[in-house]
């Protein structure tokens, strides 16, 4: 049994080396760019032989590279990572549902193996660490919005109902539909507020008010919060050097107050 791992250890070695080495995730993330420009290129041409042929050539090539990973890093230390389980369900769903006659699932997961991009760039990772991060603090922000949609909803519904079409504010839920309108701003004052105004003077009041806390504050507080998480794993690698940092100023002036004392009891002597 140990002959066997000592076997197995350095061609397991062989393997770490090579998904680590520094070209290995480059040449990834070019077959997932490949695999895009295959997709699109399907969109024109269904059915493509040669697209068909390269497709099955590019999801191999994935197998592969989940096996060397697993076989490098080993299945624990694989699966520890939580962008690793990621890849590997796409992988995964990609081989189980490869000859399916349900077209629109195949090529959904077609679609998914483009999403590989995020954990194979260490920059996308982070926002996307970052944004799960926020989740919890987003939370709070996503209840105001409903409240805050729930009242100028039933509010609009109360008083413009009869003034624009049902499809605008005939019903609580065709309201809210419209808010969003207005809230990205699509046609939101030539289609909307506009019509309204001329029927009713003071709604200018209502539009207004909308824009500045949805459009304005809210979102600007989801940003907000966003940007405090994205910048969180800076503050915590910074103040981890200054920690450091601390702690080597201090064996330095420990080793000084060490010297000085043998100093010093050398001039006595």
């Amino acid at each position: 049994m140990e002959q066997k791992k000592n076997t197995n250890s350095p061609f397991r070695e062989k393997i770490r080396q090579l998904v680590e080495h520094k070209l290995f995730q480059p040449l990834i993330i070019a077959i997932i760019l490949l695999n895009g420009v295959v997709i699109v290129a399907e969109s024109y041409l269904p059915g493509n032989d040669f697209l068909l042929v390269l497709d099955t050539i590019i999801v191999w090539i994935f197998v592969v590279e989940l096996g060397l990973k697993i076989i490098g890093l080993g299945a624990r230390g694989y699966f520890s990572e939580k962008w690793n389980i990621f890849d590997f369900s796409i992988v995964a769903l990609s081989l189980i549902f490869y000859n399916t006659p349900l077209v629109s699932v195949l090529r959904l997961i077609r679609v998914l193996r483009l999403i590989r991009m995020i954990p194979a760039i260490p920059a996308l990772r982070k926002i996307i660490d970052s944004l799960m991060r926020s989740v919890p603090a987003l939370a709070g922000i996503l209840g105001l919005s409903i409240l805050i949609f729930s009242i100028y909803a039933i509010i609009g519904t109360t008083f413009f109902r009869d003034v624009l079409p049902y499809e605008f504010f005939g019903s609580f839920h065709t309201s809210l539909f419209t808010l969003m309108q207005v809230v990205t701003f699509e046609s939101w004052a030539s289609q909307v507020a506009r019509p309204v105004i001329a029927e009713i003077p003071w709604a200018w009041v209502y539009f207004v008010s909308f824009i500045v806390i949805a459009a304005l504050v809210i979102l600007n507080l989801v940003v907000a919060v966003i940007l405090d998480y994205l910048g969180h794993d800076d503050e915590i690698a910074h103040q981890e050097q200054m920690e450091r940092l601390y702690k080597e100023n201090e064996e330095l002036r420990k080793d000084v107050q060490e010297i000085k004392q043998i100093l010093l009891q050398e001039r006595v002597k």
